[in-house]
């Protein structure tokens, strides 16, 4: 059975940010910035005072493809104490929808030094049992990073003044530069050091002062520990010191390549324009994780 998205982010700022952050959650050209689950909303007009609000949104999927749904506000609260909430329900009849319809819940709790900002929803799949797996194992996984992702987008805006446009671009431009230098780490550790041993790699060694069979020894374990970087830079995706390792790595292997092996700084394909490159970005990525959202601020289950 489906259980319960439940998302929390806390904002570290001045409590009175709480109409701030109401503004930039409930009103619809606000929200569709920082919300990754939407790409537009809409209000439509009330028929009447003591009516919910209703609304529209889509999701763009790309290739022109988006899905479409429809929603309404059920409620708002406010306590004494300045807490807040409302709640909603959402449908869709677009058949590309996996959800038919849900309900769920913003609650907006103020503390001494910021704001808990809180959320928990739940949805009915369609398409039958074959929605039902799809649900739980791959779209609400991704419905709850998104969500937590968000949120931290969210919160980058309000501590910071980050605007979500410029968070996106930080974690794009991260996710990048750290796939780039994953791929190249498992290229270099699998293609010429343990598939098709090349001769220069052995060569490199050899010119340091190690035997033939040494040399022929220490490449698949210089390839395994290049193939175990390149997972590590995926695996722990906002650990930057794999950064600094890789930075540290590249000039190391630069400098040792100047002094033992020179004649390979001429080689069409040489260590100079790669170590280079990878080291500046391992700085790049390592510069932009700082403004790039993550879900893992949020506590979420």
């Amino acid at each position: 059975m489906n259980t319960n998205l439940y998302i929390e982010t806390f904002i570290c700022a001045d409590p009175r940010i709480m109409d701030d952050l109401w503004a930039k959650t409930q009103t619809p050209d606000q929200h569709e910035r920082w919300d990754l689950r939407f790409s537009q909303i809409a209000y439509l007009p009330k028929l009447g005072p003591k009516h919910p609000q209703r609304f529209t949104y889509a999701t763009r999927l790309g290739f022109g493809l988006k899905i479409c749904g429809e929603g309404e506000t059920v409620g708002e609260c406010s306590r004494p104490n300045g807490e807040r909430s409302s709640s909603l329900r959402f449908w869709s009849s677009d058949p590309k929808s996996l959800i038919r319809e849900g309900s769920g819940y913003w609650r907006y709790c103020p503390q001494a030094d910021g704001v808990r900002f809180i959320t928990g929803y739940n949805y009915e799949a369609r398409w039958g049992r074959a929605g039902q797996y799809v649900d739980r194992f791959i779209f609400r996984p991704i419905m709850r990073w998104a969500t937590a992702w968000s949120f931290d987008r969210l919160r980058l805006w309000l501590e910071r003044d980050l605007a979500p446009e410029t968070s996106l671009r930080a974690a794009c431009v991260h996710a990048i530069a750290r796939s780039t230098v994953a791929l190249t780490w498992l290229y270099h550790g699998l293609v010429p050091k343990l598939l098709f041993p090349h001769a220069d790699e052995i060569r490199m060694f050899t010119d340091a002062g190690l035997s033939l069979a040494q040399a022929q020894q220490i490449v698949p374990l210089m390839g395994g520990a290049e193939v175990v970087m390149g997972i590590a830079m995926l695996w722990f995706w906002r650990q930057n010191w794999l950064f600094g390792l890789t930075i540290f790595i590249m000039l190391m292997t630069l400098a040792s390549v100047v002094v033992t092996s020179p004649q390979l700084l001429g080689a069409a394909f040489n260590p100079v324009s790669l170590n280079i490159g990878i080291t500046a970005l391992s700085i790049i990525g390592w510069l932009m994780s700082a403004d790039a959202p993550s879900a893992t601020h949020c506590k979420y289950q």
